[in-house]
């Protein structure tokens, strides 16, 4: 018996839920799909699966060996790609996490010269900003920004950002323009407050000029937990935001944002694309990486 073949012919059974049609979708005879998964059942003393006249169900044996069995065989697949032609036409579905203004104002207008270059990759995005685990959910690779925590992970840096302190012109209509962080803290500004969508608490907005340094952690009138709304916040005259530079950058050019206290901000925030240090790169992988290392190149103010 040829071992691989049999876990493929099994696992295809399982994916398929009968082996009609798994055999259709191999091209074998179904005797032979037959055979083989009998003599696997042998090979390992156990029942993997329990057959009816009307359907296949998986044992819990079965299911058991079936996870450890989809993994190795992908694995498997993988290596072999390395080494075919995929090495310069890499195929297959790659699965990202990243967060929602990052996904929507840099990924999204950059992704159609992507798909161009790799017809034969998909991207599946998960878009959001709360913590993934990425072995646990079988993501390939997240981008965050701040300082990455998780040590089991394998991380490449791709870019500082810096921040920048932004308002609607009506909102300054209405309020004034703040001067110095303590006017932040003295009730006649609002600050559009963002809380960890892990932990719940309001991230503070920081504000540091040579020794001098300022945290703000009140909440405000609105607080949210996703990116894309909190720009929207500044946008809509809510209330004063703290964010990326590079973010607002087309709404500064256009007037619908205003910076304020431009000479007071945090360090730049490092980000990274990680992924799980036993996740094989493969190629489709690698050039996913090296395509968003490109993509933040214009957005690394530390160059």
């Amino acid at each position: 018996m040829d071992q691989i073949t049999a876990m493929r012919v099994f696992a295809r059974v399982v994916e398929a839920g009968s082996f009609t049609r798994a055999a259709d979708q191999l091209q074998m005879p179904k005797p032979s799909v037959t055979k083989l998964v009998q003599q696997l059942e042998a090979r390992l003393k156990v029942k993997l699966l329990q057959r009816t006249t009307r359907r296949v169900t998986v044992t819990p044996e079965g299911a058991a060996y079936y996870e450890r069995t989809a993994r190795v065989l992908a694995e498997l697949d993988e290596i072999e790609s390395d080494l075919t032609q995929e090495r310069t036409h890499p195929r297959g579905c790659v699965r990202v996490d990243v967060g929602s203004v990052v996904a929507n104002l840099i990924l999204m207008p950059q992704l159609p010269a992507f798909c161009e270059r790799y017809p034969q990759v998909q991207l599946a995005l998960g878009v959001s900003d709360r913590p993934v685990d990425l072995v646990g959910e079988a993501v390939d690779c997240v981008i965050r920004g701040g300082a990455m925590t998780d040590q089991s992970l394998v991380a490449r840096r791709i870019a500082q950002m810096a921040f920048t302190t932004v308002a609607s012109p009506a909102y300054l209509e209405r309020h004034g323009t703040p001067r110095r962080p303590e006017d932040l803290l003295e009730g006649r500004h609002a600050m559009a407050s963002y809380f960890s969508a892990g932990t719940g608490r309001i991230v503070p907005a920081s504000y540091v000029r040579g020794d001098e340094r300022f945290e703000i952690t009140r909440q405000g009138p609105i607080s949210v937990n996703e990116s894309t709304a909190h720009l929207n916040a500044a946008l809509t005259g809510l209330g004063l935001v703290q964010t990326f530079a590079p973010i607002v950058q087309p709404h500064l050019a256009s007037g619908a944002l205003v910076e304020v206290l431009a000479d007071w901000a945090p360090p730049p925030m490092p980000f990274y694309v990680a992924y799980p240090p036993n996740r094989h790169l493969s190629v489709k992988l690698r050039v996913f990486v090296d395509w968003v290392v490109q993509v933040f190149e214009p957005y690394n103010t530390g160059h």
